[in-house]
């Protein structure tokens, strides 16, 4: 399996335990949400749209992101779904009243958004593969 240079996939945990420094590692891998995405660019490094939440949606592990009614979303990227899967985007929420959340980008269905700006016409857009590392969380 890859791993992408300087980055660990397990969590490292010291505790004190009497005079001595116990280190505890744990992570879980999670499966791929799709093979493919659509994105502005190659690197998906610019917004697609913006979307309003039109409902509360809280996060069920740490690829996806929680988000507030009524709350602003960057989207970045548009799973490809495959047969029998749900649909996720991928963004970052904007809101001054969540500033904490502010940058951290993750997945939410798009059932629960409503694109209210589109920056990037659908046919300016780029098909591409989902990373092939596989993603842990902690």
């Amino acid at each position: 399996m890859p791993v992408m240079k300087g980055f660990s996939p397990f969590r490292h945990r010291r505790r004190s335990v009497g005079k001595f420094t116990v280190t505890t590692t744990s992570a879980v891998l999670m499966d791929k949400l799709a093979n493919s995405k659509i994105c502005a660019d190659e690197e998906c490094s610019y917004a697609l749209s913006m979307a309003v939440a039109l409902d509360d949606f809280t996060a069920p592990d740490c690829r996806f992101i929680n988000i507030k009614k009524d709350q602003m979303i960057y989207v970045y990227s548009k799973l490809t779904p495959e047969e029998g899967t749900g649909v996720f985007w991928s963004g970052s929420v904007y809101s001054e009243r969540y500033v904490d959340q502010m940058g951290i980008l993750g997945y939410f269905p798009s059932n629960l958004v409503k694109e209210t700006t589109k920056f990037k016409k659908d046919i300016d857009t780029v098909e591409i593969p989902t990373a092939d590392v596989d993603f842990y969380c902690f």
